[in-house]
Parts: C-alpha cells; sequence; structure tokens
C-alpha cells in the first residue's frame, strides 16, 4: 500500500518482521495490509512513516517480545495513527512484555506491568494479546485498563494438535504457574495433568520436583505459556525420563527461545517441540490468527 493512499476500508498496520502474520488477519477481515515504514538514523533513534491518510479503525500487529526498542515503536505508531484519522485503535500484540512482575517483590523495584499496561492503555481503544504472563491479578482489564482488553489463549490450539501426534497423553506443566494452560487443555480433552514444583535460585538455575502422579510409560507433554532459556523445561524432561517416561515433549504458546535453548531442551530427552506462531519459530505448529481475526471481528474493527 503506497503511503500517500487513503484505505476505503479498515486498515491492518505492521512491521516488515510480521507482515505475513498480519497480512493473514488482514485478508480474512478483508481489510487494508500497510507496513510501516522505518529508518534508523546514526545515533539509533527511528523515523517511522505510515500511509498519509487513515480510516477511522485500525489494528496496529505488533508484538512485544524484545520489547524495549517495539514499545517506542509501539508509542511512535499509535500517536501518528491518531493524527492521521484513526478513531478506534486496536492493539494485537500476540506476546505482551513485562507482565510478570505485578508486584514489588523487593522494595524500591518498578512494577513494569502496571507501569507498561497504563501506557499501552492510554494508547489505545482495545488490546488483544494470547496468554498473557498474569498471575496475581484476575483479568488482562486489571493489567491494562482500555475498554477492551481480551486475553485468547494458545492452550486448546495447542490441545488440538497435540491430540493428532499423541495417544492419551500426560499434560505437565514444569511449574505451578503453569498450571491455568495446562488444566485448560487437558480439560478439552479428558487428559490426566499435573504440575511440577520448582525452586528458582537464577534465571538459568532451577531445581525440579516431579509431582506425586505416575509417569512410568506415559507420554508425557511439557506445557508452558513461554519458553525463554529452557533451563526448567531441560530440569523437568531430565527428571521425567529418569522416572520412566515413554516420551517427552513440549508445547508452548510463545517460542522466544534464547540462543542455545531448544538445543538445550532436545538434550534433556524431549522428542518434539510445538508452538503456536504467535512468535515466528521452526517450532511453529498451529496458528492463532484465527481466533484473534474472530476477536477483531467482534470489535466491529473491520465494519470500516
Amino acid at each position: 500500500m503506497s503511503p500517500s493512499s487513503k484505505p476505503a476500508a479498515g486498515c491492518v498496520l505492521c512491521f516488515d518482521d510480521e507482515a505475513a502474520l498480519a497480512g493473514q488477519a488482514a485478508s480474512a477481515l478483508g481489510m487494508v495490509l500497510a507496513v510501516v515504514e522505518r529508518h534508523r538514523f546514526p545515533d539509533g533513534e527511528m523515523r517511522l512513516r505510515l500511509p498519509a491518510g487513515l480510516p477511522d479503525r485500525v489494528v496496529l500487529w505488533r508484538g512485544l517480545q524484545q520489547p524495549n526498542e517495539k514499545l517506542v515503536e509501539v508509542l511512535l505508531a499509535a500517536q501518528t495513527a491518531r493524527r492521521l484519522g484513526a478513531k478506534h485503535l486496536t492493539l494485537v500484540s500476540p506476546y505482551l512484555a513485562y507482565m510478570r512482575q505485578d508486584i514489588e517483590f523487593n522494595p524500591g523495584e518498578a512494577i513494569s506491568q502496571r507501569i507498561v499496561g497504563g501506557f499501552l492503555a492510554g494508547l489505545f481503544d482495545a488490546i488483544i494479546t494470547v496468554d498473557p504472563h498474569l498471575h496475581r491479578v484476575a483479568t488482562l482489564h486489571e493489567a491494562m485498563p482500555v475498554k477492551d482488553a481480551i486475553a485468547l489463549s494458545g492452550a486448546p490450539l495447542l490441545a488440538d494438535h497435540i491430540a493428532t501426534q499423541r495417544q492419551n497423553p500426560l499434560l505437565m506443566g514444569p511449574d505451578e504457574e503453569a498450571l491455568q494452560w495446562v488444566a485448560l487443555a487437558a480439560q478439552r480433552h479428558g487428559w490426566d495433568h499435573a504440575v511440577c514444583r520448582k525452586t528458582r535460585h537464577g534465571d538459568c538455575e532451577v531445581d525440579i520436583e516431579l509431582p506425586g502422579l505416575p509417569v512410568a510409560g506415559r507420554a508425557v507433554v511439557l506445557m508452558d505459556d513461554v519458553a525463554s532459556s529452557g533451563h526448567t523445561l531441560a530440569r523437568a524432561a531430565v527428571k521425567l525420563r529418569a522416572a520412566g517416561a515413554a516420551s517427552v515433549d513440549v508445547a508452548v504458546t510463545h517460542a522466544l527461545f534464547a540462543p542455545g535453548a531448544v538445543q538445550l531442551v532436545r538434550s534433556s530427552g524431549v522428542g518434539e517441540i510445538w508452538s503456536t506462531d504467535c512468535i515466528s519459530h521452526p517450532s511453529n505448529a498451529v496458528s492463532i490468527v484465527p481466533e484473534v481475526v474472530r476477536s477483531l471481528q467482534g470489535l466491529g474493527v473491520a465494519n470500516g
């Protein structure tokens, strides 16, 4: 789409690294896709260029993995979209950053969930995300006080995929925080489920205690919302293999996977790794686009 053209219907804005995913959504919604142009100056600052005229309803698709620079992109893009005609602005961010720090664990710490949540709520009329890392707040709206704060889940999608790959698996969370996703996925197909107990000693140092449920001879699938360093999944997989699990696979919503993480997980005895396409990764097995499209249709964003 030319930067000078004005779309007649709704518009999906995105950046070049997410054009494929955002393009699928735009096509399904009958909306125009526009890729925001970026220029980086020698000092690291950015110049963004959006279409010169925008319709009333605009969707900005921006995942916030590796978030610090992207938060500046979102700020510049959202305020520019308002100036160029957008009256209702929706953020689709399949991964939301800074959600885990929801309280002051130690005196003086920034409560990043409230800060980033408030920042985004001040820019958008609606926010759609997938499996936000919420634990001490009950709803996404508490973290992001916008009129429409929609939290989708990748767990049912992953469960349906697992059902095509494994017979009567045992779903296992690598820690207690994973229970919400594991229980949701297990309930969908009537599978057994449990969670491990984790003690963290640092970003990459954890101890795992298996639950009392027998695992010998079982096909176990470790399920979580995020895989980053891979240490928690790897430690759990080693314990499960030692306890006699017939196989151990991994299913995650957000395949962050830092450098070396996939190799670490596979070296621990994990077979398959499945993820949603919230974050582009070779392990992507299911797409969140249809669910996002349904939510956008429910908000009426495609009515132009």
